[in-house]
């Protein structure tokens, strides 16, 4: 059986690989398709076969996807263009005869109302008229998404945002690739989809107490209206599209969108989502290295 992983250079395609190559999974039955597989030379080093895909090249797609038995098409991070380039992916893979697809979409994507969710309900959409066996991974936040600014953070005291006293239940992106990697090699996934959260709900302001109490040092929650977030994010120099998107977000977050307890991610990967902690720690290991 040979899985292929989109976006395998990407920081949750490549934990996927891994995670894959941890369950076992012979690295010759991995495809890492990527844009550019130079890139991917350490992964090849480990005997996984390293393609070239570009979602503006079809031909690439159709040459990446040969022989692929089960996909996760992990989704891309370029704003705007997101809908045509999955569907580019799925339109190869029904080419390609894929037997199962698996999709990294939004938590909540049926009842989501944020700007973010759009093009992964065109894409869910689109997999769906499709045909393919398919399954969703409506993954929710990455504690990731707020290690990403710690530096900064630290250095305010601040931890900035628009969500108010909403909550949200962010998960390590681990965890959101071993959930990947259990439906990949296991069975009996088909159809379903699954609304994956981490264990634990907090405010961003209980979250900005986990990190003064881990850094030793003064952390705040800063309430700002959605406008003079967005701002600031484009400011720190997140693109003006991605920018607004997440001062939208974090709206989302305030109406309960990013919230649910269902308790599929910690029952796919047979564990406890990583706490929130534990990223944190190892993330402030790094600033401060």
């Amino acid at each position: 059986m040979t899985i292929t992983v989109t976006g395998a250079t990407g920081h949750l395609g490549r934990l996927a690989v891994l995670n894959l190559l941890d369950r076992g999974v012979a690295p010759g039955e991995i495809v890492a398709a990527v844009r550019t597989p130079a890139n991917a030379a350490d992964l090849a080093e480990r005997g996984v076969q390293v393609r070239e895909a570009d979602y503006k090249r079809p031909d690439t797609l159709r040459t990446a996807l040969a022989g692929t038995d089960r996909l996760l098409l992990v989704s891309s991070n370029v704003v705007g263009e997101r809908a045509s380039d999955h569907a580019a992916v799925v339109d190869a893979a029904v080419q390609a005869g894929v037997s199962l697809l698996a999709y990294t979409s939004i938590l909540n994507a049926d009842a989501t109302a944020m700007k973010l969710a759009g093009e992964h309900q065109e894409t869910e959409a689109h997999i769906r008229a499709s045909g393919l066996p398919f399954v969703f991974l409506r993954n929710g936040w990455y504690t990731e998404n707020y290690t990403a600014s710690l530096a900064p953070t630290l250095e305010h005291g601040a931890l900035l945002g628009a969500a108010s006293d909403g909550k949200v239940a962010p998960a390590a992106r681990a965890d959101y690739a071993a959930a990947a990697g259990a439906v990949l090699t296991g069975e009996g996934h088909e159809g379903r989809a699954y609304e994956l959260a981490g264990d634990r709900e907090v405010t961003l302001r209980e979250l900005a107490a986990i990190v003064a109490d881990l850094a030793g040092k003064p952390v705040a929650y800063r309430q700002l209206p959605e406008a003079e977030f967005d701002g600031v994010l484009a400011g720190a120099g997140v693109p003006a599209a991605m920018a607004t998107i997440l001062a939208d977000s974090d709206r989302g977050i305030d109406r309960g969108e990013l919230r649910n307890d269902s308790g599929d991610l910690a029952r796919l990967i047979g564990r406890p989502t990583t706490p929130i902690e534990d990223t944190f720690r190892a993330a402030l290991q790094a600033v401060t290295a």
